[in-house]
């Protein structure tokens, strides 16, 4: 379409720009677990899992009980939500963190990615793929199905083992056992990011699993446990952070190990603010939080929403960012 006669040549280019990059989305997908239980097979690479003694009583429906709570509290936070039944047979214990199998984009990339544990990887099902195009308007323009890898013994397991800056195109990975750099590579060619890739441990020297146990983008932060990282990486991955004009948020050890960096700014509408943003977490992490940190991050976000998953955490290694796989929709 043409500019009316006379309309300033400005206003003709504004209509031709693409649209600007999203960082957070405002829809979700989340799996309601039917055997959510301790995996001892992810558990051989996930420092985060703790068993205690023997098996939790009634694990499975005090999962199920707080991905509900957790559901609910998104909406009433006006962020769509798609939440899905896991199947079994077979049982899925992990089936609660569907972000480590798909990703779905804004230009309509659907994503699904090799998993490092077997048991794993019967979460991959199509059916819950329809249902997110069904309810959340999702268009798939193009799928990339990296699981080949799985047959050579390398993995990227989603948006566990990357961490997005969409604005900048930037994909950050802490290699590890589920992170290898060759997917890594590959991913960030067909989806057009720069992969920034490093290594990092817990206090106790042990490799991280998944990256986004210890760093989160929002639209104007960066959370990060520095600590974590190498020392031949750390001042590498700062400075790429920092030139996001994003205000970078420290976090330690003690409050990574309490899933602080495993939080997660999802875009909203507030009928005060317009458009807004909303920053989910666990309410263990929001208690872990020394006082000056979470009033830097919460100054960085328009809302702070936490929600207790103590059974998720515990069990599955994993807290709220984990249980959510943003649905970016067309823009």
């Amino acid at each position: 379409m043409t500019p009316e006669a006379g309309a300033p040549a400005a206003q003709a280019a504004h209509r031709e720009k693409p649209p600007a990059r999203q960082q957070c989305a405002d829809a979700v997908l989340m799996v309601r677990p039917s055997a959510f239980g301790y995996n001892l097979e992810t558990a051989a690479t996930n420092a985060f899992q703790l068993r205690e003694g023997p098996e939790v009583a009634g694990a499975a429906a005090a999962a199920r009980a707080e991905c509900e709570h957790l559901r609910r509290a998104l909406e009433s936070e006006g962020v769509s939500v798609c939440a899905v039944e896991d199947l079994s047979p077979p049982a899925k214990p992990d089936a609660v963190f569907p972000n480590n199998w798909v990703s779905f984009h804004a230009d309509g990339t659907l994503v699904v990615y090799p998993m490092q544990s077997a048991s794993r990887r019967p979460e991959r099902r199509r059916e819950i793929v329809e249902q997110v195009v069904r309810e959340l308007d999702f268009r798939i323009a193009r799928e990339l199905d990296l699981t080949h890898y799985e047959r050579d013994g390398v993995f990227l397991e989603g948006t566990g083992s990357l961490v997005l800056d969409h604005i900048e195109r930037v994909a950050y990975a802490c290699l590890s056992p589920r992170t290898h750099g060759e997917v890594v590579a590959h991913w960030s060619r067909e989806l057009g990011y720069e992969a920034i890739t490093f290594t990092g441990t817990d206090r106790r020297g042990v490799p991280l699993y998944h990256t986004n146990v210890m760093m989160s983008i929002g639209a104007r932060f960066a959370v990060i446990a520095s600590e974590a990282i190498a020392a031949a990486d750390r001042e590498r991955v700062l400075a790429r952070l920092q030139g996001s004009g994003r205000e970078i948020i420290e976090i330690s050890h003690a409050e990574m190990a309490h899933f602080a960096g495993n939080v997660l700014e999802l875009a909203t509408w507030d009928e005060a603010l317009g458009d807004a943003g909303v920053l989910v977490m666990s309410e263990n992490a929001r208690k872990s939080l020394r006082p000056e940190i979470y009033t830097q991050l919460s100054g960085c976000s328009d809302a702070v929403l936490a929600v207790p998953v103590p059974t998720i955490e515990q069990l599955g290694g994993g807290s709220v960012r984990c249980m959510l796989a943003e649905v970016f929709r067309h823009t």
